[in-house]
């Protein structure tokens, strides 16, 4: 698949993408990312993309002109030379979008193109929510601006492409994903079998493979239960009430 990401500040991406799995899933030819520099659209001297509010405030607010153009380059230049392809899925990082979650991170992980937008100032001029497909936030906390929300987007992506995780197992019984049912992941272990009077349950090092997945399960519920109440509405098993 291919992202592109819109953005002032491209140079912040530089040492993320060449780094851990992103990296070797950029590598690998499974994930494509561009960086297109926002201030190419600028106008002016000063190449500016934002100006003051009608109706006034404070802070400055991004152009629709600068974003809607640049995001139309982005497609048009990928079409030289041969048929266009789909035009991309275009995704407006903002504190007002919806919260992602894994389920979105898998639709856009299956998806061949998608176009990220990242803000900064006081947000974007509201007419720019005409030109995207949907609206994107990591939570309900404000950044400065949307490059770090494009990298987390970017790095859930990049470890769903085949091939840039080691072991593909190691995507199935992770917290949120569909085969868990949406619950938390259950507690790991691994050596020391013993750290300061800390052991292992018994239970998982019983070689009953059968009895250590009902554990696993139950220990998945529990968690889940104390640290995300809201996510057992949806889990099948999991007690209602």
């Amino acid at each position: 698949m291919r992202i592109d990401v819109v953005t002032l500040f491209p140079e912040l991406f530089e040492p993320f993408l060449s780094t851990s799995i992103t990296g070797r899933a950029i590598a690998s030819g499974a994930l494509t990312v561009g960086l297109k520099q926002l201030r190419e659209h600028g106008l002016g001297k000063h190449r500016a993309v934002d100006d003051t509010p009608y109706g006034g405030g404070s802070g400055m607010v991004m152009r629709v002109d600068c974003i809607v153009h640049a995001l139309e380059a982005v497609d048009a230049a990928l079409a030289e030379g041969g048929a266009p392809p789909p035009r991309a899925h275009r995704v407006l990082l903002t504190p007002q979008g919806s919260r992602l979650d894994q389920r979105k991170v898998i639709a856009l992980a299956a998806m061949p193109r998608v176009a990220l937008v990242c803000g900064r100032y006081e947000g974007f001029d509201d007419r720019v929510s005409r030109f995207v497909d949907e609206e994107i936030s990591l939570g309900d906390f404000v950044l400065a601006g949307g490059e770090v929300a494009a990298m987390a987007i970017i790095d859930a992506v990049a470890r769903l492409q085949p091939g840039a995780v080691g072991n593909a197992a190691s995507l199935v019984s992770e917290s949120h994903s569909p085969e868990m049912d949406g619950l938390l992941e259950y507690p790991q272990y691994t050596r020391p079998a013993v750290f300061r009077d800390l052991g292992v349950p018994e239970i998982l090092t019983s070689g009953d493979h059968g009895k250590i997945a009902a554990f696993r399960r139950e220990e998945a519920l529990r968690r889940t239960a104390e640290r995300r109440p809201d996510l057992l509405a949806a889990a099948p098993g999991a007690p209602k009430g």
